[in-house]
C-alpha cells in the first residue's frame, strides 16, 4: 500500500457513516448563531456535503475559525459556510456564508454532530455473548460479540455494550449509554447517556492497606462507584470504587485518557481531567474544576469550583475557588513565573560573574 496516496479527507467513509447532504437553510434554522449571507450574492438555497478544515474546504462544506493564529487561512479558503467569531465577522471571503457567534468551537461542535451523528443501537445480542439469566436487558439494548454479564446486572433503553467487555453483578446501566469494548465494570451505578471508551475499568479495588510488623493487609472495599449522567471516560482510565463510602464521578464530567481517581474521590458537576492526571484517594472536587495533564494530586483534599491545576502540577493542600495553580509544590500561576523569571536573572547574573 502507498500511504501518500490516500486521501487525507475528513471523514472516511470506512470508519465513519455520514448524514448528507444537509441544507444549508436547515442549518441556518438549527443555528443560534447570526446568519451573514455571502458578499457575492450566492444564493443560499444549497445543500451541504459535510465538513473540512478551512485549508481543504469547499464550496459545499462547512469549516469555522476561533483562533486568531489561523487568520492568514481565512482568506484563501473556499468554505461555503464559515463559523467564526465576532471579531473575524470583517474577513469573511465574499464568496462564503458566514454564521457568526461568540462560541465558533461549540457551534462547530453541533453542526459537526448533524453530518455525523452517534452511530444508532442495533439492538439484540450476539450468540457468543455470555449472559446470567437475572440480568435484566431492555429489548433496545446492542449487546456485542463475547460480553460477558453476570448476575442482577441492570442495563436501560438504547444502550451498547461493546465487545469482550465484563460486566460484574449488580452492576446498573442506565439509558442511552455507550460502553466501549474491553471494558470492566464492577461495583458500578451508571446514570444516562455516560460513554466510556475502550479499556476502562470501574469499580476495582481502591489502594487500601493497613501495614504491620510483618507486611500489609488489604482492607475491604466495600464501596461502590456512581457515574452521574452525561459523563465521559476515556481509555485505559481507572476509578477505584470506594473504601467505605462512594466514589462519585459529578454530572457532565469528562475524563480524558490514561487518568487514575481513588478510592472515595468526590467530583462535582462538569469537571475536566485531563490525560495522566492523577487524583488519591477521597479528595473532594467542587463543580467545573480543571485538571491538566499528568497533574497529580494527593489524598484528603478539597479543591474548589472552578479551580485551575496546571499540566505537571503537584497539588498537597487545598485549593481555594476560581485558583489558578501550576508546579511542584502547587502555587498561583503568577507567583510561578515570577519565581522563574527570578531564578533565570540568578543564573545570568551568575554566568556573567564567573566570566
Amino acid at each position: 500500500m502507498n500511504l501518500n496516496t490516500i486521501n487525507n479527507c475528513p471523514g472516511d467513509s470506512r470508519f465513519f457513516k455520514k448524514s448528507a447532504p444537509i441544507a444549508l437553510e436547515q442549518i441556518i434554522g438549527t443555528s443560534e448563531a447570526k446568519f451573514v449571507p455571502a458578499c457575492n450574492g450566492r444564493d443560499k438555497s444549497f445543500d451541504l456535503m459535510g465538513i473540512a478544515p478551512l485549508q481543504s474546504a469547499t464550496q459545499n462544506e462547512v469549516s469555522f475559525l476561533d483562533n486568531k493564529r489561523y487568520i492568514d487561512l481565512l482568506s484563501q479558503t473556499k468554505a461555503g459556510l464559515i463559523i467564526v467569531s465576532p471579531a473575524f465577522a470583517d474577513k469573511i471571503p465574499h464568496h462564503s456564508h458566514a454564521l457568526v457567534t461568540k462560541n465558533p468551537y461549540l457551534e462547530w461542535a453541533r453542526i459537526a454532530s448533524l453530518f455525523y451523528p452517534k452511530s444508532s443501537v442495533q439492538a439484540g445480542i450476539h450468540s457468543s455473548a455470555c449472559i446470567d439469566s437475572t440480568a435484566q436487558i431492555d429489548d433496545e439494548v446492542e449487546i456485542q460479540e463475547f460480553v460477558v454479564i453476570k448476575a442482577n446486572v441492570k442495563i436501560g433503553k438504547g444502550s451498547i455494550i461493546g465487545s469482550h467487555t465484563v460486566i460484574e453483578q449488580g452492576v446498573e446501566i442506565g439509558e442511552n449509554c455507550r460502553i466501549g469494548s474491553h471494558v470492566s465494570l464492577s461495583c458500578a451505578i451508571l446514570g444516562n447517556r455516560i460513554t466510556l471508551y475502550p479499556g476502562v475499568r470501574i469499580g476495582q479495588d481502591g489502594f487500601g492497606f493497613a501495614i504491620s510488623e510483618h507486611g500489609f493487609l488489604s482492607v475491604p472495599q466495600i464501596g461502590k462507584v456512581i457515574l452521574k449522567d452525561d459523563v465521559e471516560i476515556g481509555s485505559n482510565s481507572t476509578i477505584d470504587r470506594g473504601s467505605v463510602r462512594d466514589t462519585v464521578i459529578g454530572e457532565g464530567s469528562r475524563i480524558d485518557n490514561l487518568v487514575q481517581i481513588g478510592h472515595n474521590v468526590q467530583m462535582g458537576k462538569c469537571c475536566i481531567v485531563v490525560a495522566q492526571a492523577g487524583i488519591s484517594g477521597s479528595t473532594r472536587l467542587e463543580d467545573f474544576v480543571t485538571i491538566a495533564a499528568q497533574a497529580g494530586l494527593i489524598g484528603h483534599i478539597h479543591i474548589g469550583e472552578h479551580a485551575r491545576i496546571g499540566a505537571q502540577c503537584g497539588v498537597m493542600s487545598d485549593i481555594d475557588a476560581k485558583s489558578d495553580v501550576i508546579g511542584s509544590p502547587a502555587m498561583p500561576f503568577r507567583e510561578f513565573f515570577r519565581n522563574v523569571a527570578f531564578l533565570r536573572r540568578l543564573v545570568k547574573s551568575s554566568s556573567k560573574e564567573k566570566e
